[in-house]
């Protein structure tokens, strides 16, 4: 049994890597400021963990949350380009600044390692396909470059005081307890909310946009390798985690539709400052070096996501009716 501490442990990558840790038999200790993050998401293993409401910027409470801990996965950010476009300063000071305080922390803690969950955003608007990690960075948002930063403090605590460290270059995570009531919201559970409340979704640019979505539970996996692979692996080394699969915006809308029997056609509005047109992983390094193979497939994600939204929405009906 290992120690590991979660930082934004109640946003809905945290909670899932929360419910897996608990689920077998690990010590769970987990920090957020609830910004984002909802304590629902933690309900039902409340019990077992250890949480302390905290932010990023608070150096004792990084401190403090960092003592006899094993293994950081650090969730916690501010994560969102519109969100940083429209406030870079902000986003900033939880990104980076807070970054550096958990580092300093886990550092002076004697933490064994830290995964840090970095942004496929820092390849930028690039025409190659797929994104391959040694490819030169091109981040065209204060959010993809703030994730980067943070990459770069990680390799270089390796380097100087030898905390060693895995940086994860996510691609678009889905799954349940994904947030829809925000404007910072992931596409897909915006679509699906919309499309259950009988409105139309708005898709940004012409619909041919397209991601490399992954289901959160390949996030999950991937992590926990991170957490299990050798001392030589992690020396600050970067690992794109997606599914090496792309969809469109389009054909998004279209499967989320199909699975609800939703019948009107998108709306379509300007592309979204700070967006890049094109998003695909070449996870070939970390299959080989952290073992890492998507075990949820785009579809078979799609359907246990909605399955969750739309319990969670007869759930909260139900509620209100009773009330």
């Amino acid at each position: 049994m290992a120690r590991y501490l979660i930082t934004g442990i109640a946003g809905f990558i945290g909670s899932t890597l929360a419910h897996a840790l608990v689920e077998q038999g690990h010590e769970v200790r987990g920090i957020d400021n609830l910004s984002t993050g909802s304590l629902d998401n933690l309900a039902d293993i409340r019990h077992a963990i250890s949480f302390e409401q905290t932010d990023l910027q608070d150096v004792a409470g990084m401190k403090a949350a960092c003592e006899g801990v094993d293994f950081v996965l650090h969730q916690g950010a501010l994560a969102s380009v519109p969100r940083s476009v429209k406030d870079p300063l902000g986003s900033h000071q939880s990104n980076i600044n807070g970054t550096l305080n958990l580092l300093i922390a886990a550092r002076d803690a004697k933490v064994r390692r830290i995964v840090y969950a970095a942004s496929s955003s820092a390849y930028g608007d690039q025409p190659t396909q797929p994104k391959q990690e040694d490819m030169p960075p091109l981040p065209l948002s204060p959010y993809a470059v703030q994730k980067l930063t943070c990459e770069y403090y990680i390799q270089s605590f390796y380097r100087a005081y030898g905390l060693e460290g895995i940086c994860l270059r996510y691609f678009n995570i889905f799954g349940p307890h994904q947030a829809a009531d925000s404007p910072y919201s992931g596409v897909i559970a915006q679509f699906t909310y919309k499309m259950m409340a009988g409105d139309t979704p708005t898709i940004f640019g012409d619909g041919l946009t397209s991601r490399d979505f992954n289901y959160v539970d390949n996030a999950v996996s991937a992590n926990l390798l991170a957490c299990a692979a050798p001392s030589a692996v992690a020396t600050g080394r970067v690992f794109n985690i997606g599914t090496g699969k792309s969809q469109t915006l389009n054909d998004v809308y279209a499967a989320i539709a199909g699975e609800l029997g939703f019948r009107e056609k998108p709306k379509y509005g300007p592309p979204r400052e700070g967006d890049i047109r094109h998003s695909l992983a070449n996870i070939e390094r970390a299959t080989a070096e952290l073992g890492y193979r998507p075990k949820v497939g785009f579809h078979d994600g799609l359907r246990k996501t909605i399955a969750w939204y739309v319990a969670e929405h007869e759930k909260k009906a139900a509620t209100t009716i009773e009330g």
